[in-house]
Parts: C-alpha cells; structure tokens; sequence
C-alpha cells in the first residue's frame, strides 16, 4: 500500500515538475464567465467586489484592498478586430485616456509598455502603464485587451507602486491567464 502511495506521489511530483504552469497556478483560482465568453486566474485570498454601474467584475486582495483585477466589457463596431482598432501603442494610449485617465479625473497614465500576443489564435494586447492619481500616490496598472463577438474585452491589474516589485510576477501571470472565447 505504502509504495503505492509513494509511486502516486512520485508521479504527481514529476508531472507538476515537467508542466511548470499547472505548479505556477496553484496560488491562484480560475473565474470563468460562460455568458459572456472570457476566463482568468486570480490569487487565493482575494474576493469579488459588487460595482454598481462599473466593470462586469471586480477582485481585490483581502489584506491589501486596493490591490485589484476586473474585466470591462465594451462594444465595437461591428466586424472590427483588435488590429483594425489599431496598433499596440496606439490602442495603450487610447485606453489610458479613455479609462486610466480621462480628462476630468485629475490623474495621469504613462504607457510604459506595449505588446501583442496570440494565444489559441487570439490577438491580445498587453498594456503597461503607471499611473498618477491626484493625491501624488502612484499605482502601476497592467491590461490585456481582445476583442471577441464584437465587444472589446480589457482586462486590468492595479496595484499600488510601492508593492509592485513584490507582486510583479503574479500580477503578470494574472494578466497573461485571461483569455476570451
């Protein structure tokens, strides 16, 4: 019984050895929304947040609060794909006015970084941007964008900048786990 345990053990130890993303994942829990098509992993310890008017959904850490991810569901016209919106850069610094900073907010948001991805034949734009609010505190904010059955899908981490080195890393495995269908 005991060396059936330990075989078991052994091939659950190899397996999560030879797939490093199913051993990075087990910090985080998967939210899936079937109704509107998009899917993403989360960290333990951070609940939903009830927004009204707002993004269809939002999470924030448990301890650190303003630590936050959610998902902004808009219309495009119809039969536009995220290239034809435009580029990287030129989507960034459209979304930062739009929705990081719009011109009444009071704040400023620096796009640092532009990319494009393909997953599972999906164009996605990574977005990352710091971001200035009008107290002087700074935050560091990271998107991915896609565009699925004519609606624009921008997903958003937030987090403060003083705690940014130290979640870099699963905020960007967040970031880089949503996906729309």
């Amino acid at each position: 019984m005991w060396k059936k345990i330990a075989i078991i053990c052994l091939l659950m130890l190899s397996f999560s050895l030879s797939h490093p993303g199913v051993a990075a994942a087990a910090g985080f829990k998967s939210y899936v929304d079937t109704a509107d098509g998009y899917q993403f992993l989360y960290p333990n310890g951070w609940l939903p947040v009830k927004v009204a008017n707002g993004p269809d959904v939002v999470f924030h850490d448990l301890i650190e609060i303003s630590e936050n991810v959610s998902v902004v569901i808009s219309p495009v016209p119809e039969g536009k794909t995220l290239k034809e919106l435009g580029a990287p850069t030129e989507v960034g610094y459209k979304l930062g006015k739009a929705a990081l900073a719009p011109s009444d907010s009071g704040r400023t948001a620096e796009l640092v970084d532009a990319r494009e991805k393909d997953t599972e034949g999906k164009t996605y734009y990574i977005l990352e941007y710091l971001v200035k609010l009008p107290n002087n505190q700074q935050r560091h904010n990271i998107a991915s964008v896609a565009v699925s059955r004519g609606k624009l899908f921008t997903f958003n981490a937030s987090i403060p900048e003083k705690r940014w080195t130290k979640v870099k890393r699963t905020m960007e495995n967040v970031v880089d786990s949503f996906t729309v269908y």
